[in-house]
């Protein structure tokens, strides 16, 4: 009998061991780590794999892209972790009073980020590296740590760039810098499917990668969030500390942990020899950021980088003659990978005390930010990306509030109203808030790697105040719900023109074969007074069946308000038969891609159009624009870029020919440059202010500063706006500009200066060098230049920039719909 029972624990233990064998990534995918790169479908089979031969590791799908890729976490604990999982995440946010709860969490809680740029490969060859070191050789420190790993952000941006290489490489790969296995095609793998740098989406959300990916993060609000990426071939490896500036808002916890966290990798660099820097370059400011987001969100979030990149391939020579191998690029992201888990599995009790306390609240200079409701789309939309983040707003009691006016930029007294959104610092996220909302970010040095300004006030539009003082507001308002009704006897419908939606009103109206006009001037009628751009569908010009019941089923799709009226004859205004009310066409556009383009701009206007404006357009590649016969088209989009060679004589002849045939050309940012100071354009650079001429005797450790002095990045500044042209309509007199470069133009000596900067323009918010803002005032923002029956548009800056700056939209839709929609060709 004790012989059977020996025996039957011998069996079950010993089963036991063999049922927690785990495979080496190497042994399920059949080769080595580094040997080639491996497809994302085997990535998540591997992950598969684990989880479900390991009790302790759970995996969960959170999403797919745009591309039907899936999205998926692992979560790798202990076994007791694992089974009390839920509370333990439960435990975490009542530290933080999302959640209520006096619960004590003592684990740490690590997420690490793999891959969100798609062809900085490594580092999801090296999240199959690192799980399996986590469930085999470092348990020890699962006990008190919960690893979240996403082991690949970007699906679609990888797959691009790893099938394209699998495509053109070399067996053996080839170590040349100049082999075509080193040279990515146009667009590379970097962004997402619209061509979007996830990496500069997470405070915005617009992707759906980042959507989805972020109702997790929140779910969870780790302690320590890591980015991992690549950079140029030549540089050594980058982690933590993070390079000045650093937000006010970043407390001496995290940057004191960034320092501990970045001494433990330098431990196990220093044994291999390995190079690293620290300190240098990547700058902790910006809040859309991997390393940002989380650290307003009381993480510690860094960014880790490896030399490689999209040119490193399976293997390339550095200048310095060595060789740089995937292998390497993976084992050297395992290292840090591994090492985060290792502090932070030692600092855990700590990890959470000072996560605890970063929820407090109790430092914002400003307690209420006051958005006046004179919009409801603007608010809605606003409110949208608030939920997005579990941001929570309420609604202002009608009275006086002081603050700083964000028009005015002066201390002054606000006036609110019922319905006008407030939001307060003294909640769970008033951090993120404070970040966001705040008029201007300090800067302690102007060397950054991204935009200094993106308040969201000025971003979507809003007449606003920041409140020292907390404005007093309620929870609940009455929600205003559109209802329409169909009048058949109706001479026309009436719909308003301010917003995105009503323009993507319009493009469903349109793909239905409908005619609608819009009024080019103010007009009263029955009652109800209307403003330039208002929509007027016409019976007259839709005689098609069921007319009503098909507009009122658009309507009611696009939640917009359709006013029937039955006459055509105005009280004030002009009559609908009036030449000022134009009917709107079925636009044709056309966008151009490919090389010389941006494609980061490429995909903004890509996305605006399929996902935000739901109408079609035709993509056109560069390197056959010049063959294609453009009267095929009513709108040409040129995105920002560089047109040197696509943009040759023949080609701008081929384009004047379209625009004075009734077309309308719209060019973005850099495109401007292939326009400016040619024959046959009004487009002219404006001159920089003359300089008294001077020896550089700049010592060479301060050339980079100097240089800077010739930039702009990413400040806002304050234009005019010429409110009665068509490309403004919607608009006020004012437009808060983010301006990305310190390229100028002059005013448009032929054409109409819709937006402009005025004499003694300066930046409100962000840096701009005092060289380059010099330049600024009186120069083009936005104008139209007519040419024959049609026009050039000429957009100084990107009102399209990552599809935050919501405000710049309607400029791109008034451009597409109401120039020239009513020339026929």
């Amino acid at each position: 009998m004790k012989f059977k029972i020996f025996f039957s624990i011998a069996f079950l233990t010993i089963g036991s061991l063999f049922s927690q064998t785990v495979q080496s990534p190497s042994e399920f995918l059949g080769y080595e780590i580094g040997s080639r790169f491996t497809r994302h479908h085997k990535v998540v089979d591997y992950f598969k794999y684990v989880s479900n031969t390991l009790t302790n590791v759970k995996l969960e799908k959170y999403g797919e892209t745009n591309e039907h890729r899936p999205l998926y976490l692992s979560y790798i604990s202990s076994q007791e972790n694992i089974d009390d999982l839920e509370n333990i995440r439960k435990s975490n946010l009542s530290q933080t009073g999302i959640i209520d709860g006096n619960s004590v969490n003592k684990k740490a809680i690590v997420w690490l980020s793999y891959n969100v740029h798609g062809n900085e490969a490594s580092s999801t060859e090296s999240s199959m590296l690192t799980i399996y070191e986590l469930v085999t050789n470092k348990k020890d420190w699962l006990k008190n740590t919960v690893i979240i790993m996403d082991p690949c952000v970007n699906p679609d941006g990888r797959d691009r760039y790893v099938n394209w290489y699998n495509q053109v490489k070399s067996t053996p790969f080839d170590v040349d810098q100049d082999a075509k296995e080193h040279h990515e095609p146009w667009p590379g793998g970097r962004p997402n499917h619209y061509l979007f740098d996830l990496n500069r989406d997470w405070a915005w959300a617009t992707q759906v990668e980042s959507q989805q990916r972020i109702k997790m993060y929140n779910k969870w609000m780790p302690h320590v969030h890591v980015d991992f990426h690549e950079q140029g071939i030549n540089s050594p490896y980058y982690f933590a500390p993070a390079a000045a500036p650093f937000h006010e808002v970043i407390t001496e916890w995290q940057t004191e942990f960034q320092t501990q966290v970045g001494k433990n990798h330098a431990s196990y660099f220093d044994k291999e020899g390995w190079l690293y820097f620290t300190k240098e370059s990547f700058d902790l400011l910006y809040p859309s950021y991997g390393d940002t987001y989380p650290i307003y969100m009381g993480a510690i979030g860094m960014t880790y980088e490896q030399a490689g990149h999209g040119r490193a391939g399976l293997g390339i020579d550095t200048n310095e003659g060595e060789v740089l191998t995937l292998k390497a690029r993976a084992t050297h992201h395992m290292t840090t990978g591994l090492s985060t888990v290792e502090i932070s599995s030692k600092n855990a009790e700590k990890l959470n005390t000072e996560f605890k306390k970063f929820f407090k609240n109790n430092n914002s200079d400003y307690k209420s930010f006051v958005l006046k409701n004179d919009n409801d789309d603007k608010t809605d939309r606003l409110k949208s990306l608030l939920d997005k983040h579990e941001i929570k707003y309420e609604f202002a009691n009608s009275g006086p509030v002081k603050g700083y006016n964000y028009s005015t930029q002066k201390e002054e007294k606000f006036t609110t109203s019922k319905g006008d959104l407030i939001i307060h610092t003294d909640q769970p996220k008033g951090t993120m808030v404070q970040v966001l909302f705040e008029p201007k970010a300090k800067l302690v040095d102007s060397l950054t790697y991204d935009i200094t300004a993106w308040s969201l006030p000025y971003a979507y539009g809003f007449n606003a105040v920041a409140s020292k003082t907390k404005v007093s507001s309620t929870t609940n308002t009455t929600a205003q719900s559109i209802t329409n009704s169909i009048d058949k006897s109706a001479y026309a419908y009436i719909a308003k023109w301010n917003s995105i939606e009503d323009a993507t009103f319009l493009a469903a109206i349109l793909k239905e074969n409908m005619t609608p006009r819009f009024a080019e001037k103010s007009f009263s009628l029955e009652g109800n007074s209307y403003e330039k751009g208002t929509l007027v569908i016409l019976r007259n010009d839709n005689r098609m069946a069921n007319f009503d019941d098909k507009l009122l089923e658009i309507a009611n799709n696009n939640n917009r308000k359709i006013q029937a009226v039955s006459t055509g004859f105005v009280d004030t205004g002009l009559d609908f038969g009036s030449a000022s009310v134009k009917p709107i066409k079925k636009q044709r556009v056309a966008l151009l891609s490919g090389d010389g383009t941006s494609s980061l701009s490429f995909g903004e206007v890509w996305y605006f159009f399929e996902q935000e404006l739901k109408y079609p357009l035709t993509v056109i590649n560069s390197d056959y624009f010049s063959r294609t016969d453009f009267s095929n088209y009513d709108v040409i989009i040129l995105p920002d870029g560089r047109y040197g060679s696509v943009l040759n004589q023949n080609t701008l002849d081929k384009l004047s020919t379209f625009t004075r045939s009734g077309g309308t050309l719209i060019t973005i940012g850099g495109a401007l440059n292939s326009f400016a100071d040619k024959k046959g354009f009004s487009l002219k650079r404006k001159k920089s202010k003359e300089e008294t001429t001077e020896t550089n005797l700049t010592p060479y450790a301060n050339q980079e500063r100097k240089s800077i002095g010739n930039l702009i990045t990413g400040a806002i500044f304050k234009s005019k706006v010429d409110a009665t042209h068509p490309l403004a309509f919607g608009y006020t007199e004012e437009y808060f500009s983010l301006k990305l470069s310190g390229s100028t133009f002059n005013y448009l000596e032929n054409g109409g200066n819709v937006a402009y900067f005025e004499k003694g323009t300066k930046n409100i918010s962000g840096y701009a060098g005092s060289k380059a803002v010099k330049n600024v005032p009186e120069s083009l923002l936005f104008g139209e230049e007519k040419m024959g029956s049609g026009s050039i548009i000429y957009m100084v800056d990107n009102p399209l920039f990552r599809s935050f700056w919501d405000n710049g939209k309607l400029f791109v839709a008034n451009a597409v719909f109401l120039l020239n929609s009513d020339n026929l060709k």
